[in-house]
C-alpha cells in the first residue's frame, strides 16, 4: 500500500511540473510567427503620355508595377530583401535580377536592347528568321536566345526545364487565355503589355519606363524617352499641309483593315502635318486599334486620299503598283494611286517601338514632297 502511494504522488508532481511549465517549452509550431513587413508608399514615376500602366515606388527598393487594362500588380522585391505584405492577394512578385524571360511581345524587344537588357530575355516568340533587330538576331544565332514558340504554342517543357522566370505577351494572347493558364499552372507569371493601345505615339514609347523599372534601370528609360520626345518637338512648328492620309492593309478575305481613329497611327499623321482620312471611325471605348471595312466603304471614304500608306507588318507589304492592284483592283481610281503618291511601311517598323519619333518624321517628310532616301521607315510604290 504505500508503494502504491509513493507512485500516485510521483505521478501528481510530475503532472503539475508538465501544466506550470514556461511558454518557452511549448512546441514551435504554436509560437507566434513575426508579423510581414508593411509597404511604405514614397512616390509614383511622373508619366507625360501612357495611360495604360503605373509604376510605384516604396520605401526600402521596393516598385509596384500596375497593368491598368486588366488590373495586375507586379512587386519588384530588391535582391537580397524580403517579400513584405502584399496589398494585394492576386499580386504577383518578382524578385530582382528579373531575367530568363519569356518574350512573346516581339514589339517591344527593341526597348530591352535599347536598355541595354536583352541578356535577361533567354525564350523568344519569333525565330531568328523573323526578327528585323540584329541583337535579337545576333542572340539567337549564338544560342543566347532560344525559340519556345509563338504566343498560342509556347514550349512549356522547355521553358520548364530551363527556369523561365515570367512571360512577357501582347494582347494577342487574349485569343489564347487557356496558355496564360497553364503558364502560370507551372508557376510562370504574365505580364500582358498594352502599348500598343496608347492613344499617342509617345505614350507607346514610354512603355520604355515600365521595362525600366522591370530591369532596375530607370535612369537610362528616361533618357530613351526624351531623346523621342525632342524629335516630336522639332516637328510641332511645323503648319499643317491639310493633305489627307489613308493607313490600311488588305486581308487575305478582301476586307481593308484601318486604323480606328483614336488609334496612335492617326496621331503620328496628325502630329507630322497630316489629316487622317477616317476622322470618326471605331469606337475609342474598345479595346482595339483597328477596324475591318467592306470594300465599298474604303473606296467611297478614301478614294480622294491625297496619300495611301500600305502596312506591311502583317503580310510583309508591297512592292509595285502592280501587286497592290492584284490584291484590290478597284485601288486604280484612287486619287493617290493616280498621282503616283502610294508609299509602304518597311517589314521592320512594327518591331521599332521607339522609333515613333522617325516615323512622324518620315510622314512630314512623305507630304512635303520630299524624296525616300533619307526617310526610315517609308518608300514609294511604283
Amino acid at each position: 500500500m504505500k508503494k502504491k502511494g509513493l507512485l500516485c504522488l510521483l505521478l501528481l508532481g510530475l503532472t503539475a511540473q508538465v501544466s506550470c511549465s514556461s511558454p518557452s517549452s511549448a512546441p514551435e509550431t504554436q509560437q507566434e510567427q513575426p508579423a510581414e513587413a508593411e509597404l511604405i508608399y514614397e512616390s509614383s514615376m511622373e508619366l507625360s503620355y501612357a495611360q495604360n500602366f503605373t509604376v510605384d515606388y516604396y520605401q526600402g527598393g521596393y516598385t509596384m508595377l500596375t497593368t491598368t487594362m486588366d488590373d495586375r500588380s507586379f512587386l519588384i522585391v530588391p535582391e537580397g530583401k524580403e517579400i513584405p505584405k502584399l496589398p494585394k492577394e492576386d499580386t504577383v512578385v518578382l524578385q530582382q535580377p528579373v531575367q530568363d524571360i519569356y518574350l512573346v511581345a516581339s514589339a517591344v524587344m527593341d526597348m530591352f536592347c535599347a536598355l541595354d537588357g536583352i541578356d535577361a530575355v533567354a525564350f523568344s516568340g519569333q525565330k531568328e528568321e523573323n526578327w528585323f533587330i540584329e541583337e535579337a538576331k545576333t542572340a539567337m544565332a549564338e544560342g543566347r536566345l532560344q525559340y519556345a514558340g509563338k504566343y498560342s504554342k509556347p514550349d512549356y517543357e522547355l521553358l520548364v526545364s530551363s527556369g523561365c522566370r515570367l512571360a512577357i505577351e501582347n494582347q494577342m494572347i487574349s485569343h489564347s487565355p487557356e496558355v496564360v493558364e497553364k503558364l502560370e499552372d507551372f508557376g510562370i507569371p504574365v505580364i500582358v503589355e498594352y502599348s500598343s493601345y496608347e492613344p499617342h505615339p509617345l505614350g507607346r514609347v514610354e512603355w520604355v519606363k515600365f521595362f525600366g523599372a522591370l530591369l532596375g534601370k530607370e535612369a537610362e528609360a528616361e533618357r530613351i524617352f526624351q531623346a523621342q520626345a525632342e524629335v516630336l518637338e522639332r516637328l510641332e512648328t511645323a503648319q499643317p499641309s491639310g493633305k489627307t492620309v489613308a493607313f490600311f492593309f488588305v486581308t487575305s478575305n478582301g476586307l481593308i483593315q484601318v486604323r480606328q481613329s483614336s488609334d496612335y497611327v492617326p496621331k503620328m499623321i496628325e502630329l507630322a502635318g497630316g489629316r487622317y482620312i477616317f476622322e470618326e471611325l471605331g469606337d475609342p471605348d474598345t479595346r482595339r486599334s483597328t477596324v475591318n471595312l467592306q470594300a465599298e466603304e474604303f473606296y467611297n471614304s478614301a478614294k480622294d486620299a491625297d496619300y495611301l500608306i500600305y502596312n506591311s507588318s502583317i503580310d510583309g507589304g508591297i512592292s509595285s503598283l502592280e501587286e497592290l492592284m492584284d490584291k484590290c483592283g478597284f485601288l486604280a481610281d484612287f486619287k493617290a494611286v493616280r498621282e503616283g503618291n502610294v508609299w509602304c511601311t518597311t517589314n521592320d517598323m512594327y518591331q521599332q517601338s521607339l522609333s515613333a519619333g522617325a516615323f512622324i518624321e518620315d510622314i512630314h517628310a512623305m507630304l512635303s514632297g520630299k524624296e525616300e532616301e533619307d526617310m526610315h521607315f517609308l518608300f514609294r510604290i511604283k
